[in-house]
């Protein structure tokens, strides 16, 4: 059925284009199937508006924004991390940029109710929300920045041993609307890094500029998968993501919300001269908005970069590196995310994840525009 699917979505891309008087459309690159199982151990996890992937230490959710059941607004990751949450038993710290989802929203109030320690962080411009004064309301503590830069983490810590994160904020539309991202991970390692950057910003009122690295575990090893964490502006995110964009062998993709950081825009550009594959994704409305861009350096540079095909936002931060590393999280390609957000990106160095993350590639690929 999902094969189906795909096949119905690029005939229709054809129609389209077709009627348009267009003579191209996005060639489609050698990519896994949707239907390949990666020979990794990660097992599908069924979700009615969405895709997901499941090993012993980590759960992967996408967004589905084609799915049937998006408009009515369920059935997508929401609804595994409202569970999670319904289970926790001693604690849960909320980071977030922005918050609407009532499963959420009413399962931290649960939790609460039953004498769970809740606290919550959020972006200041979007406290005002029903929601977030929902929660203030019941009596959880909730935190806002009160400062210029923006407090864009998205992420959950549950009893210290649980971290949800990924560049899903808690909302309608960016769980049925946009591309996006969830990931679970078991690990009491990832969870005290999370949870040492939410007290910096909960406990020591420490925003953007005024915090400073103290990541306790910023390399982790899980079931020999090797992860890294940063969080930004704290610990220089852009050198890391620029030395492993540029020692890349084979093959670079990417899907990007923002994309304005020259430094990476040069190495993508100086690899794809090097011979190595480079394709993208960029969100259409940031490209038309941005001030700096890369895509147009893109593509007068010939790469194959095209913009997003969904009516949402394509809200992804990911970049896939010779089919091995995983480059993810809350952080966008731009100065901002650099030097004045709260942000969190990890990298995961992992053929079996990187090849579950080139299914949703090719699915937002698939339905780019030229």
């Amino acid at each position: 059925m999902k094969q189906f699917n795909l096949l119905l979505g690029l005939v229709s891309i054809l129609l389209v284009a077709n009627a348009l008087g267009c003579s191209q459309v996005p060639p489609t690159p050698d990519l896994p199937t949707e239907t390949e199982t990666p020979e990794s151990g990660l097992t599908e996890i069924p979700l009615p508006a969405g895709y997901g992937a499941h090993a012993s230490w980590i759960d992967i959710y996408f967004t589905d924004p084609e799915s049937q059941l998006a408009s009515q607004e369920t059935g997508g990751p929401d609804g595994p991390l409202a569970a999670s949450i319904d289970a926790a038993r001693l604690t849960v710290d909320v980071a977030i940029y922005s918050l609407n989802l009532r499963s959420i929203r009413d399962a931290l109030i649960r939790a609460h109710e039953r004498g769970v320690q809740v606290r919550v962080v959020m972006e200041s411009d979007n406290l005002d929300g029903s929601a977030p004064q929902a929660l203030i309301d019941a009596g959880i503590p909730v935190l806002g920045d009160r400062r210029e830069g923006l407090m864009h983490d998205k992420f959950i810590v549950i009893d210290r041993s649980e971290l949800w994160m990924g560049s899903m904020n808690f909302t309608y539309s960016g769980t049925y609307e946009d591309n996006n991202q969830l990931l679970l991970f078991r690990s009491v390692k990832m969870a005290e890094n999370y949870t040492n950057e939410f007290e910096e910003m909960f406990v020591d009122d420490k925003f953007g500029e005024d915090v400073v690295p103290e990541t306790p575990n910023p390399k982790v090893s899980i079931d020999d998968t090797r992860i890294e964490v940063y969080f930004s502006p704290d610990d220089g995110v852009a050198n890391p993501v620029f030395e492993i964009l540029s020692s890349a062998q084979e093959s670079i993709y990417f899907m990007a919300f923002s994309f304005t950081t020259d430094e990476f825009g040069e190495a993508i550009r100086m690899q794809a001269e090097n011979s190595l594959t480079v394709t993208g994704v960029m969100e259409e409305e940031q490209v038309k908005s941005n001030v700096g861009t890369e895509y147009d350096l893109f593509k007068q540079a010939g790469l194959d970069v095209y913009l997003d095909g969904n009516e949402g936002q394509m809200h992804h931060k990911t970049m896939i590196i010779d089919g091995q590393i995983v480059i993810t999280g809350s952080y966008n390609f731009s100065r901002s995310a650099e030097t004045r957000n709260d942000e969190n990106l990890i990298v995961i160095y992992n053929q079996q994840i990187a090849d579950f993350y080139m299914q949703e590639f090719q699915r937002v690929y698939q339905l780019a525009q030229q």
